[in-house]
């Protein structure tokens, strides 16, 4: 808050707590976070114009960048363009990238940040605990704010990854905090009875451990054995349905799997267009199952971007996820905690959302995608202060 008490420079608070307003209300209302990202942009906008930032923008956002054209491009050819157009709407959610990074450069906006993704997920646990007391939910799956508990299940994943890390690598009371807000959330996420985000969250730990102290990997499957004995009948059938072809929804996967690579076979390069392969379901060449049919997209990350907008841009997204990779493997072998944890956070998030996305179509999931380009930014920016500015604490306490 140094410009504000100084020249009176109220645009970078307001960046600043625009963001954190998106990370406070990550897990509770995807309009409020549109509102401070919109507020945030404004922000941003007019210190580019004043020329108080520069544009800072890490090798991961070209192919990102790229996606988006191919995106529109495919909408152009769509066989709906309209309602492709439409969509594509959601590629504005990519400016969270250099916003993040223009806004979360010390150590105190970064703490903020993070203590205010924190208050999010302890007010929608504390709710999603008092729905699932309710028992009023459709299959009995908490939802929190969220529309859908698949939602739900994917933003508690990356909280839960993020939670780790700061406890795993940060020093100092602080870290506790993340333990206390960690196990309410673990309880919820297993209440959503979301597989996809259970095998995210699992190969997420499994990173995170493995570049804390690799031999702590011995207890992985330990602990899985000893959740899965003390879990209620409910949780561990649907554990166990992970690995049946006999259950519903994995039948259903199947056919997506045939469908999506027919529709990739007929329209390779720009895909049927964004937002559009739920139309083509019905064709009678795909022969998909009824049940099947009532989805509106392939529960593959990959699969759902390569037939709606072509390999090509299949291909620039994966190139995305490699760099956003190795780019946050790079600072986290910087020795300072505060970073180590931002990029261990930024790690495990891609590994999750990654191995998730095998089952579910979580990138097309606005609240997911916003919280996710967060996590992944603000190590970024954190870095950039360190280089104009070596003042966070190496005992990582704050």
């Amino acid at each position: 808050m140094k410009n504000l008490a100084g020249d009176r420079d109220l645009t970078k608070p307001l960046l600043w707590l625009s963001l954190c307003g998106c990370l406070m209300f990550s897990l509770i209302s995807i309009s409020l976070v549109e509102i401070f990202l919109g507020l945030a942009l404004l922000a941003w906008i007019i210190r580019l114009i004043q020329k108080k930032d520069r544009l800072l923008f890490p090798s991961f956002l070209w192919p990102l960048a790229a996606y988006a054209a191919l995106s529109l491009l495919s909408s152009a050819f769509s066989v709906d363009p309209p309602t492709s157009f439409r969509d594509c709407r959601g590629l504005l959610l990519f400016l969270a990238v250099p916003l993040a990074i223009a806004a979360f450069t010390t150590i105190r906006s970064t703490t903020m940040g993070s203590l205010s993704l924190l208050l999010s997920a302890l007010v929608s646990c504390v709710y999603s605990l008092y729905q699932f007391g309710r028992g009023a939910l459709p299959e009995n799956r908490i939802m929190g704010f969220m529309g859908h508990y698949m939602t739900q299940a994917g933003l508690l994943m990356l909280f839960c990854l993020a939670a780790l890390s700061f406890l795993i690598f940060l020093k100092g009371k602080i870290r506790w905090l993340w333990l206390a807000a960690l196990v309410p959330a673990l309880a919820c996420l297993a209440l959503t009875l979301t597989r996809s985000a259970w095998i995210g969250l699992a190969v997420g730990a499994c990173l995170l451990l493995g570049l804390y102290r690799p031999k702590l990997l011995v207890l992985v499957p330990v602990a899985v054995g000893l959740f899965f004995l003390a879990a209620p009948k409910p949780l561990q059938e649907r554990a166990l349905s992970i690995f049946s072809l006999k259950a519903e929804s994995n039948q259903d996967r199947i056919e997506y799997l045939r469908a999506g690579w027919e529709v990739i076979r007929l329209r390779p390069w720009l895909g049927t267009g964004p937002d559009t392969v739920d139309e083509v379901f019905n064709d009678p060449s795909l022969r998909l199952s009824a049940h099947a049919a009532r989805n509106v997209h392939l529960h593959n990350n990959l699969l759902q971007i390569a037939a709606e907008r072509g390999i090509p841009a299949a291909a620039f997204w994966l190139a995305f996820l490699v760099l956003a990779f190795l780019s946050a493997l790079k600072i986290f072998r910087r020795s300072n905690p505060w970073l180590k944890a931002w990029a261990g956070a930024s790690l495990a998030a891609l590994a999750g959302l990654f191995t998730a996305g095998f089952f579910e179509y979580n990138f097309g999931d606005s609240e997911i995608t916003i919280l996710f380009l967060l996590l992944l930014a603000i190590p970024h920016g954190l870095r950039e202060g360190v280089r104009s500015e070596s003042r966070i604490p190496k005992d990582g306490s704050g």
